[in-house]
């Protein structure tokens, strides 16, 4: 094995060796509003699971640029809610184009013909191509420092309120999503992105 310690390692290096080694990692892309200036925020992260099911929330994870907060992130913290969408190869490029870095008042939204509906429970509306969509609110907010004790990532667990699949993917009958044909899309390192290419079935034991 070949080895190194983390300690040792740049920023560059840790985030290389993490972001290829936890692979695929889904993508939440999620939109939500600066509650000053109404501005609607589009933006993909991969630092995203679920964290509870009694009660639905998920996680998600998003890193500092130059110690400042993320305009996501700062949505969230303030106005409490939003929506995350699943992506799949019909919105893959629209997603991505909303990664781009731009100014807080300046929307992701207005560079592409994407449908924007409104929400039912939250006021941040959601974005219509996306095949699955959850409405979240903020459940918990954990700013993660590191050891000198500077804030390093903003980490948000979310309450799903509410659900949204796309008829073609889901199964009133059985209730299960379809992941085939769903094809979501998963993030690897650097630029590059997966699908499921088999699946493969094995009984948990009792």
């Amino acid at each position: 094995m070949i080895f190194y310690s983390a300690r040792e390692l740049t920023t560059k290096q840790n985030y290389k060796f993490l972001t290829g080694s936890i692979i695929p990692r889904p993508i939440a892309w999620i939109t939500t509003m600066n509650q000053e200036t109404d501005v609607i925020n589009a933006a993909p992260f991969s630092y995203f699971n679920i964290v509870a099911k009694d009660l639905p929330l998920v996680s998600l994870s998003i890193n500092r640029k130059n110690k400042q907060m993320k305009d996501t992130a700062y949505n969230l913290l303030n106005q409490h809610e939003g929506v995350i969408h699943i992506v799949n190869d019909t919105i893959l490029t629209e997603m991505n184009q909303s990664a781009a870095s731009l100014a807080s008042e300046e929307s992701e939204l207005s560079h592409n013909n994407l449908t924007l509906l409104t929400s039912k429970e939250v006021t941040v509306p959601a974005i219509s191509e996306a095949p699955i969509r959850f409405e979240v609110r903020l459940h918990q907010y954990l700013p993660v420092k590191n050891n000198n004790g500077d804030i390093v990532s903003d980490l948000f667990i979310l309450e799903v309120l509410n659900y949204y699949f796309e008829e073609k993917v889901f199964d009133k009958e059985t209730e299960y999503i379809d992941p085939e044909k769903l094809a979501p899309l998963a993030r690897l390192a650097g630029n590059s992105y997966s699908h499921i290419s088999a699946i493969v079935d094995v009984d948990r034991p009792k």
